[in-house]
């Protein structure tokens, strides 16, 4: 008898009622996202233009910030990576820069971002010694904020692509550190990577807008590293 009951109850659910409301929950609920994204990019992008400068007219600063992307399981950085770090060379060389901040994932062992980018800077002619490594830039946040508390980074031109820029460069300015953009537009050769990459900005600066308003820590901080401060001073060593 009970299981009778439950089908003619069953039966008596307008299911039509209810799966209209689902989709039409599911609809607001897609069309809030993409309203918190639109205005989270917005937000994010407002006031970096004047910020955002070619390698020849950026201001000088004692240290490029180059952030991390992928390293291929053979150890070469990807050519987004490289495509970056190309930039912080040449702003080493050209006297933009007395010094380069490598910043990336090194949460496992065999996956090593800043070391990657050192040598792969190294291998091109840059001096070791103008190179300072943060292992624990997980995400750009992180690497903006570590900078300033841990390497005691006051002003910085901060490297990466175009579509990453802005956001690098207000999380930046908002933790403290005097910020200016340089940003490369050579990838935009590799088109699906790039547009796939433009579009998880998206959601990216969504996070940004988070991680602004909690002030969350970095996943790792700690006591105050002098290897930026090094790098700034030292005369750069042939090899």
């Amino acid at each position: 008898m009970r299981l009778a009951n439950v089908r003619r109850a069953l039966g008596r659910v307008p299911w039509a009622l209810l799966l209209r409301r689902a989709v039409r929950l599911s609809i607001a609920a897609v069309l809030l996202g993409l309203i918190l994204a639109g205005a989270a990019v917005a937000w994010v992008r407002s006031g970096t233009d004047r910020y955002t400068y070619s390698e020849r007219d950026v201001p000088e600063a004692p240290v490029a910030l180059v952030l991390g992307a992928q390293v291929y399981s053979d150890g070469e950085p990807s050519p987004f990576l490289q495509a970056r770090l190309a930039i912080a060379q040449r702003l080493l060389e050209t006297g933009k820069v007395q010094a380069i901040l490598v910043s990336g994932d090194h949460r496992e062992w065999k996956y090593d971002e800043p070391g990657a980018m050192t040598r792969w800077l190294v291998r091109r002619g840059v001096p070791e010694n103008k190179i300072a490594q943060d292992h624990a830039g997980f995400d750009t946040y992180d690497s903006c904020v570590r900078a300033l508390k841990i390497f005691g980074v006051r002003k910085t031109i901060v490297v990466t692509q175009t579509y990453h820029l802005p956001r690098a460069i207000m999380l930046c300015r908002h933790v403290g550190v005097e910020t200016y953009g340089v940003g490369d537009e050579t990838m935009k050769q590799f088109r699906k990577p790039w547009l796939i990459s433009s579009n998880r900005e998206h959601g990216a600066c969504v996070k940004a807008v988070v991680d602004v308003t909690t002030g969350r820590d970095p996943v790792f901080l700690g006591r105050r590293e002098t290897s930026v401060d090094e790098a700034v001073r030292a005369q750069p060593t042939s090899r």
